[in-house]
């Protein structure tokens, strides 16, 4: 136990170093990030137990002239029993006229800590590319250098580290992204600061409301350099274990941008979430953001539509899982 807390320990200090210096444009959102743990923390690699496939296209912003678009898929599994997981991702993301692309492998490990409650360690690594299309800018003046002539790309190695605690009713989880890479960018300019240091916090339980209802209260919380402090505060019922129904409210705290009014930077949007076990492998899940902001007024709101497939064995039914 005291070689397993010491790598605990050590794992924390790697998260938390450098956090007195985080002061970014964020990495992608997702409001339906409950369902897709593996894109906030690579120690969700292999947690549900069977191979399982997710896939997200999110429009932020619909219609809006350059609005963000994010797509990605990724996969993930559990071997020895459980106690390792391996996942694969990729992630590509439009805003405007720069678009950013990774890819990346996990593996986690998962250390028994109860009857019922397990504590993983996880990393990925792999590559992200970031590129800025300056045919699509429209300057006020020609000829300026700093704009670019046609499609421009800069690639840069990626890792990311994070620790996941659960049990049958509650789970936590810490991670920090984007580790390394940032000496090795030839044109930040390009990459647009989403290669700076992203940090995330996660929590939860399950509770049971009757023998067919369950709610699921959550929080997650990111903060990266240059960027306000995000929070999304998330309620979701379940009913006869196979249905999920409930809503997020995301905001900040402060503006972290001087220069920016208190209308733009506060009361971010809300979100409706609907989720449906269409059968035992196959999950469905749509979530309509409402910005209650000062765009609100713009009445472009955002679209997320996933789909999650559970590789299960025959007469398999997972439980429990899928609740985180």
């Amino acid at each position: 136990m005291k070689r397993i807390f010491k790598i605990a320990m050590l794992c924390c200090l790697v998260l938390l170093a450098g956090v007195s210096s985080s002061q970014a444009q964020q990495l992608p959102q997702y409001s339906q990030y409950i369902f897709n743990g593996l894109s906030i923390n690579p120690a969700y690699a292999g947690y549900k137990g069977v191979p399982y496939i997710q896939s997200t296209y999110r429009s932020q912003w619909s219609n809006y002239p350059g609005a963000p678009k994010t797509f990605s898929i990724s996969a993930d599994l559990s071997a020895n029993e459980g106690r390792m997981g391996f996942g694969a991702s990729i992630v590509s993301d439009q805003l405007g006229p720069s678009n950013s692309l990774s890819a990346l492998v996990s593996y986690a490990y998962r250390i028994q800590t109860g009857d019922y409650s397990f504590f993983s360690m996880g990393i990925s690594a792999g590559v992200s590319e970031y590129a800025i299309d300056g045919s699509q800018l429209r300057p006020d003046e020609n000829g300026d250098p700093d704009i670019p002539e046609g499609k421009v790309n800069t690639f840069t190695p990626d890792m990311n580290v994070g620790l996941f605690f659960n049990n049958r009713k509650f789970f936590a989880g810490l991670s920090v992204f984007n580790l390394v890479g940032q000496k090795s960018l030839e044109r930040k300019d390009i990459s647009l600061a989403y290669h700076d240091l992203h940090y995330y916090f996660t929590a939860g339980t399950i509770m049971p409301i009757s023998a067919n209802v369950k709610f699921k209260p959550s929080v997650l919380i990111k903060d990266s350099k240059g960027s306000p402090t995000n929070f999304d505060l998330n309620g979701m019922f379940l009913f006869f274990e196979s249905f999920w129904a409930g809503a997020s409210y995301r905001s900040n705290l402060g503006n972290g941008n001087e220069a920016l009014p208190e209308s733009l930077s506060k009361r971010n949007s809300v979100a409706a979430i609907l989720e449906i076990f269409a059968t035992k492998h196959l999950r469905i899940g749509y979530a309509y953001d409402h910005n209650t902001n000062i765009l609100s007024n713009l009445r472009n709101n955002s679209h997320e539509i996933s789909v999650g497939y559970y590789i299960l064995p025959t007469n398999n039914r997972i439980k429990n899982q899928r609740w985180f």
